[in-house]
């Protein structure tokens, strides 16, 4: 198998090769080029993973994916056939990933945060013949797998887990001593693996991704970008069965042959600090929510999370301002927030090293293209909020089984990604917030994005959420949630500092109605804000 070589440029140094189109190496297969290359080049021996349970060598790795792939063969697994992965962040993730592509099947990976009746849904949706389980969470699937007929193997890591169908322990499953299995190359539009949408405002969507898409998004964002090199120590906070963790925490790292390191346990503030001090990350990887809440828990704690960290990086929500600011002055490191969804592979639109301009997203990564649309359909004006359109090598094939989600979305080789964008005179991308969270108020687009940046300006908000209200003639008016960071605060009195504060930064139209404290705002798994539930 041949494959191409790649040079990290140094930041701000420009390569005229980054504007040609990407070629992906002849026989590809994503285990063959994400671990199997790594072999072939003497990297074998060199930390891969490191999980709760220890390290493990990319040839360790590399013989964990040729069993786990040899044991979906003898279960009559191939080319097509979807495997769930509801699993935490463990080897098993990995291991069941790359076995499934490297024999051509579809690894569905799974949000280990979801409910029973999703899980139903999901695995009926997908048609999945085997399902990988963390036995912590295989009980919230006991009504699935009692009701499926089409599973050949349920596979149960991490512990035992009592189940209404036959299940084997992950440990039996790849036990059985195998001959290295050949990766078979895959056609560069075939499908390679699927991940469903958070579904937060619905049903989940089974997103379909060529294998290759894989590696577009690493060379383009994790290479071009990141800077993502060998002796890098990765660490996402976000889960790899987020499209954001996935890459973060699995794709990029491995394909420049760096170290990532995974913690089963939810992101916890504390859990997140606790694992930086102790592994030492030369990246990190976290959601606005999560850097906002490990700096209230550090407060006046000034040791370094780490002292070999470069890189942090963000997305899932806009970045406010005031979280960026705090966290540089903080950690001394700035944070690259960025625009990335699940049906666009990862992030498409970023800001870079030594490039930040705080309170955007970024310009659009090479090899993506984006529009802002305004209702006519043009392009819009600088400074004008529009819908933001984008094509590009990394794009979903689409929804499974959902041509209605299907035509709304992808059009004309394009994809409606939903959210409402402006672009500045120098280029940088703003949020604006999602397409349905618009505000219109007195006849003008208000952003809500806009005034939870205020908001959290002040000292006393930690986070905030602004929706839209009708008063008592019918007119939309925003009304802000708002979680402070000391609770003894709440009362009237902060209410009007508050109004006060935003009144004098902002227009009087965008001005809150309505403050409400709150201990806590709703939000997805993968940190995302449920305005839907705020709004009911």
């Amino acid at each position: 198998m041949h494959y191409l070589a790649y040079t990290t440029m140094p930041t701000g140094t420009h390569n005229p090769s980054h504007d040609a189109p990407l070629q992906v190496p002849s026989g590809y297969n994503a285990a063959a080029y994400f671990i199997d290359r790594h072999i072939a080049e003497g990297r074998g021996a060199k930390t891969a993973f490191i999980d709760d349970a220890g390290s493990h060598s990319y040839a360790e790795l590399a013989d964990l994916v040729n069993r786990a792939a040899a044991a979906l063969r003898r279960y009559g697994i191939g080319a097509g056939d979807r495997v769930i992965l509801c699993l935490f962040d463990t080897i098993a993730f990995p291991a069941m990933f790359f076995g499934a592509l490297k024999i051509g099947a579809v690894p569905v990976p799974i949000n280990t945060y979801l409910s029973g009746d999703d899980y139903d849904f999901i695995l009926r949706d997908s048609g999945a013949v085997a399902a990988a389980l963390s036995a912590p969470v295989a009980g919230a699937w006991i009504t699935a797998l009692h009701a499926s007929h089409d599973l050949r193997a349920v596979i149960v890591a991490e512990g035992d887990a009592p189940l209404p169908i036959t299940s084997i322990s992950f440990e039996e499953f790849i036990a059985a001593k195998s001959n290295k299995i050949e990766a078979q190359p895959v056609d560069t539009d075939a499908i390679g693996y699927w991940q469903y949408s958070s579904g937060s405002t619905g049903r989940p969507k089974g997103v379909m991704h060529r294998q290759t898409d894989l590696f577009h998004a690493a060379v383009l964002y994790g290479e071009r970008v990141l800077g993502v090199r060998e002796n890098d120590v990765v660490f996402s906070a976000s889960k790899l069965f987020f499209a954001y963790g996935l890459g973060n925490a699995c794709i990029f790292p491995m394909h420049a042959g760096a170290t990532m390191i995974l913690m089963a346990a939810r992101p916890a503030p504390e859990a997140v600090v606790r694992v930086m001090r102790v592994r030492q990350p030369t990246i990190f990887c976290g959601v606005p929510t999560l850097y906002a809440s490990m700096l209230a828990y550090l407060g006046n704690d000034h040791e370094p999370l780490s002292r070999s960290l470069r890189i942090c990086t963000s997305a899932g929500e806009a970045l406010p301002p005031a979280v960026a600011d705090h966290w540089a002055e903080h950690v001394g490191v700035e944070i690259l927030d960025g625009l990335g969804s699940t049906e666009s592979t990862h992030i498409f639109i970023s800001n870079r090293p030594g490039a930040v301009r705080r309170g955007s997203s970024g310009r659009p990564v090479a090899g993506y293209e984006v529009s802002i649309r305004n209702e006519d359909g043009r392009e819009a004006a600088i400074d004008q909020i529009g819908d933001l359109w984008l094509r590009g090598a990394a794009i979903a094939v689409g929804y499974w089984n959902n041509p209605q989600a299907n035509a709304h979305t992808f059009v004309d080789g394009w994809m409606r990604t939903g959210d409402k964008y402006s672009r500045d005179a120098d280029g940088f991308y703003h949020y604006a917030g999602r397409s349905d969270d618009m505000l219109k108020v007195g006849g003008i687009w208000v952003s809500p994005i806009e005034v939870e940046a205020v908001l959290m300006a002040h000292p006393q908000v930690l986070e905030a959420a602004v929706i839209g209200f009708e008063d008592e003639d019918a007119l939309v008016k925003p009304k802000a949630f708002v979680v402070l960071r000391d609770r003894s605060q709440e009362g009237a009195a902060l209410v009007e500092e508050l109004t006060a504060f935003v009144r004098a930064r902002l227009a009087h139209y965008k001005c809150p109605r309505a403050i409400k404290f709150t201990a806590e705002l709703p939000r997805t798994a993968t940190g995302k804000l449920r305005r839907n539930l705020l709004r009911s």
